[in-house]
């Protein structure tokens, strides 16, 4: 069976968040205009610098809760990746769609707002009323995504 776009861009994110980093969650994200992907991204740290695997998890060695003190940690989020992955290409953003593992939290819900994003898909994640707040405030669509159960015709 051919899949819906949902259905072919999540699982691609699925793919993406493969090559994350990070020791607590891999979480991966694209953004996608016009049927296209523009940019992907996944959780880990700048580029050049030890990974999470090699010098350990900060976050987990302070016992900060999932979903909490996001600016506690050397990584960055799938989300953020993907839109600096973007500006350093020199790809517009505006407009697109953010495909996503997990539901922003309000840090990158900030971000996605001001980048023009207008529609976010996502898998699960933790609830952020902050996040939610602003992204009803701004008039963002966000989707939580569900694979669909394909009908099998027998003949």
């Amino acid at each position: 069976m051919r899949p819906s776009w949902p259905e072919y861009f999540m699982s691609i994110t699925e793919l993406v968040a493969k090559r994350a980093t990070c020791l607590r969650r891999r979480v991966g994200a694209i953004l996608v205009k016009d049927k296209r992907i523009l940019a992907t991204g996944y959780n880990g740290a700048p580029a050049g610098l030890s990974h999470c695997e090699t010098v350990g998890c900060l976050r987990e060695n302070s016992a900060i809760p999932s979903g909490e003190r996001h600016e506690l940690c050397r990584g960055l989020h799938a989300e953020q990746n993907a839109i600096i992955q973007a500006a350093n290409h020199g790809i517009s953003i505006k407009d697109s769609i953010l495909y996503c593992t997990n539901k922003p939290c309000v840090i990158c819900t900030k971000m996605i707002i001001n980048a023009g994003i207008k529609k976010i898909y996502f898998q699960e994640g933790y609830d952020d009323p902050l996040a939610d707040q602003m992204l009803a405030e701004a008039g963002l669509e966000i989707v939580r995504f569900h694979y669909e159960m394909p009908i099998l015709h027998k003949n």
